[in-house]
């Protein structure tokens, strides 16, 4: 596995690093080890599968609120997503600041995203899924999140007006 530390503070890709013969590869995609090593959460206590049929839709931008934040550990298992990660901690060097990048089956990339970070994930390809490995428990009453076109914010989607549930159509502006 190769960890590259992102410009958002604690948080990291994952790539993969096949090792294959004519029968196909074998990768890692969890060490609890190099986890550790990096001081990176090394306990799930929930995993979770979300599909979405239609591309350009999105989820997000999610989070849970203290003392529920959950760390994130996300691979997408089919299809293609622009995932992107949002630093909601005020104390944090890269408050605000988000960042975006492609998780798909193809490239088989991880994102792992900090507790007291927001969340979201516009498909970019019908049928596609995510898998989802959390450190604390779904809270519904700790659960909220931020517009996805918050201005505050300013991230750059990939593909225009996307499909949203009214929820996250819903949610606040960070400065209202």
């Amino acid at each position: 596995m190769t960890f590259t530390e992102l410009p958002l503070a604690g948080a990291w890709l994952i790539d993969v690093d096949p090792r294959g013969d004519e029968r196909g590869f074998l990768a890692r995609t969890y060490d609890e080890k190099e986890f550790a090593k990096r001081g990176l959460c090394t306990r799930w206590v929930q995993r979770s599968t979300v599909f979405s049929p239609k591309a350009g839709t999105l989820r997000g931008l999610h989070f849970q609120r203290a003392p529920h934040e959950e760390i994130k550990l996300i691979r997408c298992t089919a299809g293609a997503v622009y995932d992107v990660i949002v630093d909601l901690r005020p104390d944090s060097p890269s408050y605000l600041g988000w960042y975006g990048t492609e998780l798909s089956a193809e490239n088989r990339r991880s994102i792992y995203v900090p507790g007291g970070f927001a969340h979201g994930a516009q498909t970019l390809e019908a049928d596609t899924e995510l898998y989802y490995q959390m450190s604390e428990v779904y809270r519904p009453e700790a659960a909220s999140g931020v517009r996805w076109d918050d201005a505050a914010v300013g991230v750059e989607w990939p593909m225009g007006e996307p499909m949203l549930s009214e929820r996250d159509r819903m949610f606040p502006d960070l400065r209202a």
